[in-house]
């Protein structure tokens, strides 16, 4: 048995489902795979995503350690999010799986010039 906060799992597969429940999670990580965002970058990587989801998305991530929340004492306020040692463990699983992606769009549909996920850009 695997034990996570009192919740009881049989499979470790069940725990990574528990924790990646949803589309915006593993999208939220993959942008951070390169680089720290703030909430408004990540908002316009993933402009499907609405600012509550995506409030509440990171929120979850942080409380389970797979993101950081770093708050800088300025006026305004700047927040900026990054990925822990064990988000950062997630990036050859999402690697493998965008290239999977790639793979099964080129077998079963098609691929067009606008933009993609994998543009993955960072403010320097």
């Amino acid at each position: 048995m695997y034990y996570i906060n009192d919740k009881e799992y049989k499979c470790s597969v069940s725990v990574t489902l528990d924790i990646f429940n949803d589309r915006w999670k593993l999208a939220i990580i993959w942008h951070l795979m390169d680089c720290n965002k703030r909430f408004k970058d990540l908002h316009e990587v993933i402009s499907e995503i609405t600012q509550k989801t995506l409030t509440v998305k990171l929120k979850e991530l942080e409380a389970k350690n797979i993101i950081h929340r770093e708050v800088f004492a300025e006026v305004p306020p700047k927040v900026v999010y990054s990925l822990t040692q064990s988000g950062k463990k997630l990036t050859p699983v999402l690697e493998e799986m965008y290239k999977w992606g790639i793979d099964y769009v080129e077998t079963f549909g098609k691929v067009t010039e606008e933009e993609t996920c994998e543009n993955r850009v960072c403010d320097k």
